[in-house]
């Protein structure tokens, strides 16, 4: 018997917004509706229930939300029985506000009660009353359904939620809560099934995970966490995000070193190359200690390589603030850099501040350190060129569908020739030739077997 009888005609269609936690958020409520009698859409123009899960981290992923509530609201003008529910940091930032704005939207779930959604929308479409579920407190992880996830080869694990950190840009305390810390069994148990499920790749999840373990009984760390996930049958590759600088320890570094699953690329987002603005920013560190962090991460585990995060046009920000920020990229030499346009988030201590760069400006910085970054992928790939990689296949390239790409354990792009590989096959391969964007690898050997390391 089918686990999940989907309702006669009605169907659900989520989609997420921002951050891969939002992403496992959405997975494991979808799992919920289904389980509760719905059936998964095409789209979101065939869906009899249309689920958004937001983003609150940045004004323009609110703003396309609130775009795209605006046109469900004319399309709800039509057909009263379509329902709307809004989940997540925007929903949670927000709140009943949401259901004053838009008419359309049925329900709000804040980002701790996500394990709500089915029961609520069950109700609002039983009732046609109008219901909004928020707090972050007395959380408790809820037991997903570990088969509804969007990659077969690749499991998400969230081990915390929350921070303590008060960065000045940040939402995150505010919409995501005190930190919450995920017991060390219910953990494990989540990667097993996860593994018997045919996930060889594990990515654990946290806003600030190098502090996992410092709400519960004795302390555990990180670093413990990782051997015993390493310990998992099926398990052959482990990520973690994200990781602040100001909390990052010397023995979850030896434990990357020296743990052949733990994948040599780590996260750690910068933010900005100034001392004054990374003082204004509340980040805990300068400049100096970063590069230190930097240089200690590159002794203690070979091979590594580094991403960050990184903001322009903060509020203050002058030319040669900005230009620290730009000399940082050079001399950090991070494999791969996200930047963003600095955007007021209300309820934050920066939004105190004069948003005093012009955006024009702001777009000019964000395009200088773009082309910056650009250039120090180009080098760090074509430094690839003719060294053995082993690649995860994850599905068709976008540009050419005979071809498979994929992911070398530093989380480079690689691209395999057509006819080669299937998502969750192990490629070893050499890298031919390179781009600032992706690896060209030709195949040496094919393994099809997820589990053994």
């Amino acid at each position: 018997m089918d686990p999940h009888p989907p309702r006669p005609g009605r169907r659900v269609w989520l989609e997420a917004f921002g951050c891969q936690m939002n992403v496992l958020d959405g997975e494991s409520a979808m799992g919920d509706l289904l389980r509760d009698g719905w059936g998964p859409a095409a789209s979101a123009d065939e869906a009899d229930l249309v689920v958004f899960n937001t983003c609150s981290v940045r004004a323009h992923a609110e703003d396309r939300v609130h775009s795209r509530l605006g046109v469900l609201g004319l399309r709800k003008r039509l057909d009263p029985t379509l329902l709307v529910a809004v989940m997540g940091c925007m929903a949670q930032r927000e709140g009943e506000a949401l259901l004053r704005r838009h008419t359309a939207v049925d329900v709000v779930v804040g980002t701790r009660r996500f394990g709500d959604l089915a029961r609520l929308v069950r109700e609002a479409e039983a009732t046609g009353r109008r219901l909004a579920a928020l707090g972050t407190a007395d959380f408790r992880e809820p037991v997903r359904d570990v088969a509804v996830r969007g990659e077969r080869h690749r499991g998400w694990v969230s081990v915390m939620r929350g921070c303590v950190h008060r960065c000045s840009f940040c939402v995150v305390p505010s919409v995501r809560g005190p930190q919450f810390d995920r017991d060390e069994e219910s953990i494990l148990e989540e990667v097993r099934h996860l593994a018997r499920d045919g996930a060889s790749e594990i990515f654990l999840l946290g806003q600030n995970i190098n502090t996992w373990g410092r709400t519960l009984p004795g302390r555990p760390t990180l670093d413990g966490l990782l051997r015993r996930v390493h310990e998992v049958p099926g398990v052959r590759r482990i990520r973690f995000l994200t990781s602040n600088p100001m909390d990052l320890e010397t023995d979850l570094l030896d434990a990357m070193g020296a743990l052949p699953g733990v994948m040599p690329y780590l996260h750690f987002p910068a933010q900005h190359g100034s001392d004054e603005v990374l003082r204004r920013m509340g980040r805990g560190y300068g400049r100096a200690r970063y590069l230190e962090l930097a240089a200690e991460a590159r002794r203690r585990v070979p091979g590594i390589e580094l991403a960050t995060d990184l903001i322009v046009g903060f509020p203050g920000e002058t030319e040669e603030q900005f230009r620290e920020t730009l000399s940082l990229v050079e001399e950090a030499r991070w494999s791969m850099a996200f930047v963003f346009k600095y955007s007021v988030r209300p309820g934050t201590r920066a939004a105190e501040l004069p948003d005093d760069v012009p955006e024009e400006e702001k777009s000019r910085r964000h395009g200088l350190v773009l082309a910056a970054q650009e250039r120090v992928d180009a080098d760090l790939r074509r430094s690839r060129v003719g060294s053995e990689v082993e690649v995860l296949v994850d599905g068709p390239s976008a540009k050419n569908a005979e071809r498979m790409t994929g992911r070398t354990c530093h989380h480079h792009l690689a691209i395999l020739p057509p006819g080669v590989g299937a998502p969750g096959d192990y490629v070893r391969g050499r890298v031919a030739s390179a781009s600032s964007r992706a690896l060209y690898v030709e195949p040496v050997s094919v393994s099809a077997t997820a589990g053994a390391r």
